[in-house]
């Protein structure tokens, strides 16, 4: 899969890979707006000790620093892992455009796999969703890192 998608995911797995090396649970994100990407993230819980900091939420908190405004429209997040409940909120919040992400998440995914919060009638924002962007290569670098820790 080509274009501009594809390549802005192909910078959250960099992330995620990045995070992993860390210790932490391989998952990265970039923010893009403009065309440009104007925030990444990666997990950080354990090095922030901070069960808050998702790389979503750690590239929303920097894109906010970089434009300016807690509000983020007009913006696409790129997750290596579908979002969860808590992320999924911070996004209604941020007033983001757009969300792509990689591996879906049955087990705590809250973009249509375990839940699906993007249609819930108590969030007052919506935003366009598209999953299973490079799918495999996400999802492998999940596996990669808890094989090697079994």
């Amino acid at each position: 899969m080509a274009g501009p998608d594809a390549a802005f995911m192909e910078a959250a797995l960099r992330e995620a890979e990045s995070a992993g090396a860390a210790g932490e649970i391989p998952v990265g994100a970039v923010i893009v707006a403009g065309g440009e990407v104007v925030a990444t993230g990666q997990n950080r819980s354990l090095r922030d000790r901070d069960p808050s900091a998702h790389a979503e939420i750690v590239a929303l908190r920097r894109a906010g620093d970089a434009l300016g405004n807690h509000r983020l429209p007009g913006t696409t997040l790129y997750v290596t892992l579908e979002p969860c409940a808590m992320c999924m909120g911070a996004l209604v919040q941020a007033r983001t455009r757009r969300l792509v992400f990689g591996a879906y998440d049955p087990k705590a995914g809250a973009a249509g796999s375990a839940i699906d919060l993007s249609d819930s009638p108590a969030f007052n924002h919506r935003f366009e969703i598209m999953g299973g962007l490079l799918a495999d290569d996400c999802g492998q670098v999940l596996r990669e890192f808890f094989d090697a820790r079994r």
